[in-house]
């Protein structure tokens, strides 16, 4: 069950008008999600336009129940990252699946989930906007069931927040994790000291509460990367215990590619323990699919399927074994790997910013015209490119069609 706020907000997403300015809906603007949806028409004769990005219902369903299924047999918490799709319907959908929060990136990605009544919202990343705090206190004030989370690493950040939240009073004092993190990685305190000395800011600053610690793996990169994420997980337990005074203190890590090491190592410490991975629900064909721990054969991952499938138009043959798409950079991500042909053996070899140069047979028989299907890597830097996808079934009747508030 959805909280009832979430549930209606959801309603009224579903009935606001789509423009024609959507990429894709050039000729369907004045629909509604609902309007699609109830018609269930084949995606390919809806009068969508091309590229099309879609999202496939089996895939999301089984990734949303994998991952529910490892995390509740691991005795875990999950709190998927929406910052890969940034669309509340996609986090509800992790919330019925039993999500016990959702994690953003930025106040503004918050202040998005949180109008349309996400109740627990993980900030994964340091605040220090002053009108977003003032907003997110006055929001705590309001609303006692709104339960937020961000990190500090750096006692400066807490002067920031007591300076702040004292001219902006709230009922609760907000809670935080210290965050940590490690040589030639992103934010975090780079040593145990740094952190014991942040949460005893955090603690005598009288606005906020020491709720718990937090990491990020996957910035570890170079050689030994297993046994480097492994050592990250070890010191945030050795953290997290040298600072927990209540039972419900979170421990918290987790991409997309390392949440086996994550899993293995924070629990049986008497933590709750968090996972934060976000690109599981759409996975991919190429980055996640080699390094997620379905990809490195760990046993008992969750078995994952790429849910994003692109579709783009052959717009010329000029040449044998070559193919000219109608799609480019404007509209898939490159930044770890090229789009992959699904539907046709090929290759895509290079892509301009409305072109994507196709590599084939001599005597493979595309024509102008011809849809391609193709596949992605790297879930966040594709979807980023889209505002209104739709969700088609097995029999590519469109049964959904979700928001992306990029």
């Amino acid at each position: 069950m959805l909280p009832q706020r979430v549930s209606e907000r959801l309603e009224a997403l579903r009935g606001q008008l789509i423009s024609a300015d959507e990429k894709g809906f050039s000729f369907l603007g004045g629909s509604t999600a609902a309007s699609i949806t109830e018609a269930k028409p084949r995606v390919h004769e809806a009068g969508f336009t091309y590229p099309l990005l879609t999202l496939r219902e089996s895939a999301l369903a089984n990734n949303a129940r994998a991952m529910a299924s490892y995390c509740a047999a691991a005795g875990v918490e999950l709190a998927p990252h929406g910052k890969t799709g940034m669309s509340p319907e996609l986090a509800a959908l992790q919330l019925t699946h039993g999500a016990w929060a959702i994690t953003v990136a930025t106040i503004g990605q918050l202040r998005t989930y949180r109008g349309y009544g996400f109740p627990r919202l993980l900030l994964a990343n340091e605040l220090v906007d002053k009108a977003g705090t003032a907003w997110l206190a006055a929001e705590m004030s309001a609303h006692p069931d709104f339960e937020p989370y961000c990190y500090a690493d750096n006692p400066q950040t807490i002067e920031f927040f007591i300076k702040t939240l004292s001219a902006v009073p709230s009922r609760r004092a907000l809670p935080v994790l210290v965050e940590i993190g490690h040589e030639g990685g992103r934010t975090g305190c780079r040593t145990d000291a740094e952190a014991i000395e942040v949460a005893k800011a955090v603690v005598d600053s009288g606005v906020l509460r020491l709720a718990g610690v937090a990491a990020f793996e996957g910035s570890v990169r170079g050689e030994n990367v297993p046994e480097r994420v492994t050592a990250l997980c070890q010191r945030l337990v050795r953290v997290g215990l040298a600072l927990r005074e209540t039972d419900d203190f979170i421990v918290s890590a987790g991409g997309s590619t390392w949440f086996d090491i994550v899993t293995r190592e924070l629990t049986g410490h008497g933590m709750r323990v968090v996972l934060r991975s976000g690109a599981y629900l759409f996975h991919d064909h190429g980055l996640y699919a080699a390094q997620s721990p379905l990809g490195r054969g760990v046993p008992g991952a969750p078995t994952l399927r790429p849910a994003i499938e692109l579709w783009a138009q052959v717009l010329s043959r000029p040449e044998p074994g070559l193919a000219l798409l109608g799609f480019g950079r404007r509209d898939a991500g490159f930044d770890a790997g090229l789009p992959v042909p699904i539907t046709v053996a090929g290759e895509v070899t290079a892509l301009n910013d409305q072109h994507a140069f196709l590599r084939l047979g001599a005597d493979t028989s595309l024509a102008p015209g011809d849809l391609v299907c193709l596949g992605i890597s790297h879930p966040c830097t594709t979807l980023d490119k889209w505002r209104v996808i739709p969700v088609i079934a097995d029999d590519d009747t469109v049964t959904d069609v979700v928001h992306a508030f990029f």
